[in-house]
């Protein structure tokens, strides 16, 4: 899916939202979830919920970071390190210490943090054994990369690089978890025929094809792939109310998403 697709997506499932309501999985448990309560839970370390939540962060966020690390002249192993290196301050607190929400994104926060991060803290690490101060958890470096590659116009600054992988790792994030509550309701065939369908992909086979392949009918096909979009929608506005301060916040976030994936 590519950013001028995905931004169709989010256009599309975001007005199919507006117009209905409900969940568009049979059984599917509706998806509740508190403002900012993943970051919250991140700076109160030594609690059962902080490592998870730190873990959770750093995988949305790592994808974005380290594209603008590269995008500031950095070399893949020495982007990867001084990403690492700043998630571990966020783990020992020295950064989430202050955060709260009524200061604004959490994006803007963890971008204004990774440029003084960067500008005192490069010779230092430069300095120090590599592996040193690196996270407990596993995150891959190959996919950032490649990420990194894809998304790379000469034109973009390291800011707009920023906005745009944080853009597709929250559309990737949200199709993962389409897929998983899809299989939970057993319809992982479904969901497997028609996700590139879902995600605006040309893909040379009409809605009564795929209806065939499944023993379906073509209407009963479209109001599935109705349903998935409308949940998709559903899915995209929890993960992005995760971090923001206020319910309003969502939807000026979304533009900013559909902005990012349109630069």
């Amino acid at each position: 899916m590519d950013p001028e697709q995905s931004a169709e997506l989010v256009s599309s499932t975001m007005s199919e939202r507006s117009q209905h309501g409900g969940n568009i999985l049979e059984g599917a448990g509706v998806f509740h979830t508190t403002q900012w309560s993943v970051i919250l839970a991140a700076r109160n370390s030594g609690t059962p919920e902080s490592g998870s939540a730190l873990e959770d962060l750093c995988r949305t966020y790592w994808p974005a970071l380290y594209a603008y690390t590269r995008r500031r002249g950095h070399e893949p192993e020495a982007a990867s390190d001084l990403t690492q290196q700043f998630f571990a301050r966020l783990l020992e607190k020295e950064y989430l210490r202050n955060v709260e929400p009524a200061k604004g994104k959490f994006r803007t926060f963890l971008l204004t943090a990774m440029e003084h991060f960067l500008a005192n803290e490069w010779t230092r690490l430069h300095r120090q054994k590599r592996g040193g101060g690196r996270l407990p958890l596993s995150l891959d470096d190959e996919a950032a990369e490649r990420a990194y590659q894809a998304d790379l116009v000469d034109h973009l600054t390291a800011e707009k690089i920023l906005e745009r992988r944080w853009a597709m790792t929250l559309l990737e994030l949200t199709m993962s978890q389409l897929a998983s509550e899809c299989a939970v309701a057993g319809k992982a065939q479904l969901f497997e025929a028609l996700k590139n369908t879902l995600a605006g992909e040309r893909t040379g086979i009409t809605l009564g094809e795929i209806g065939g392949q499944l023993g379906l009918t073509e209407g009963a096909i479209k109001i599935a792939l109705h349903r998935l979009r409308r949940r998709y929608g559903d899915l995209l506005r929890a993960e992005i109310a995760r971090t923001v301060s206020r319910p309003e916040e969502v939807a000026e976030e979304i533009r900013c998403l559909r902005q990012a994936l349109r630069s």
